[in-house]
């Protein structure tokens, strides 16, 4: 019998070694502030995906509404155990705080920075009103013909509206902002010859630009876009310039430094899979997996680079 008993005791043993194993990996809900099937959607259930190995179940919640800041305020309520995070761009983060004059949340002080998951950038898209073939270009006709320099934007107090601000402060060239509602509307305008120009991500635009509908005169970012290759940056345009986005994690304030190392290690982990950053880049985005030191970085600098563009505006919305 004490034979027959080893096989049974050995399995047992494995089945508690299991589950043990099991217990020790903490589920993890991923909260967005946007609906399903967006791009904020679509990056944390990737995300989710390549993160499973690290956790004992990974879910990601949607929680739309106030262009992601009730999704901020929940996260801010939950427990510091590193079982509850957000995936965001950067405006709540880098924008509203310059833009709101009274948010549910301190964007520095209520949330730990986990990682930088993604950058993107922004193309400036000259339309079929438009005869022009560069910035230079642009810049020119801006200064000979006020009229000429239209650009739309999704809505007054967004990221392509201050980055029109921001090009009219690098150049002295006075550009004219016409808010539309979505970008859609603007899109439409554009193709509709209502406007010369838009600032817009380079991968919603990138197909448009092929087919020779709209031109991508720059891009914002540091470095060429891959999607398309051929179009200068700022400063290869002679204007001294860069305007980023970007996708990050971030946890509750008070996170133990254990319980952040291992979100942080997972996440970089899971970045640096080449199925995800295939994945990442089909979606135009370039990935990063940075670690929580540098999206603090990050944050600060960006929060910086908005303040002067956002108060020339006088936007300041309740």
């Amino acid at each position: 019998m004490r034979l027959a008993r080893r096989p049974f005791l050995a399995l047992t043993l494995a089945c508690a070694c299991g589950a043990s194993a099991a217990q020790d990996k903490p589920p993890l809900r991923i909260l967005v502030g946007f609906p399903p099937g967006g791009s904020a959607d679509v990056l944390a259930r990737l995300m989710a995906d390549a993160m499973r190995d690290a956790f004992s179940s990974v879910v990601v919640e949607n929680r739309p509404g106030a262009g992601g800041r009730l999704a901020l305020a929940a996260v801010k309520a939950a427990r510091p155990d590193g079982q509850t995070v957000i995936i965001l761009p950067s405006g709540p983060m880098v924008l509203f705080p310059h833009v709101y004059k009274k948010l549910e949340y301190d964007a520095v002080k209520d949330f730990t920075p986990v990682s930088l998951l993604a950058h993107f950038q922004f193309g400036v898209v000259s339309g079929p009103a438009s005869d022009v073939k560069t910035l230079p270009g642009m810049l020119a006709k801006a200064r000979a013909d006020a009229k000429s320099a239209t650009y739309g934007s999704p809505g007054l107090g967004t990221l392509p509206h201050f980055m029109g601000v921001m090009l009219e402060q690098s150049t002295g060239v006075p550009l004219t902002h016409v808010p539309f509602q979505g970008g859609g509307p603007a899109n439409t305008a554009l193709l509709g010859g209502h406007i010369g120009y838009k600032f817009d991500v380079v991968s919603e635009t990138a197909e448009l630009h092929r087919a020779g509908k709209v031109r991508i005169i720059a891009v914002t970012g540091g470095a060429r876009d891959p999607q398309v290759p051929e179009v200068p940056t700022l400063r290869e345009s002679g204007v001294d310039m860069e305007a980023t986005a970007w996708f990050a994690m971030y946890a509750p304030a008070g996170l133990a430094p254990a319980t952040l190392s291992r979100l942080e290690e997972a996440v970089r982990t899971a970045v640096g899979k080449p199925a995800l950053q295939e994945r990442l880049r089909g979606l135009g985005y370039q990935p990063v997996g940075s670690t929580s030191r540098e999206l603090a970085a990050a944050q600060r600098a960006d929060l910086a680079r908005w303040e002067k563009p956002i108060k020339a505006t006088g936007v300041s919305l309740d």
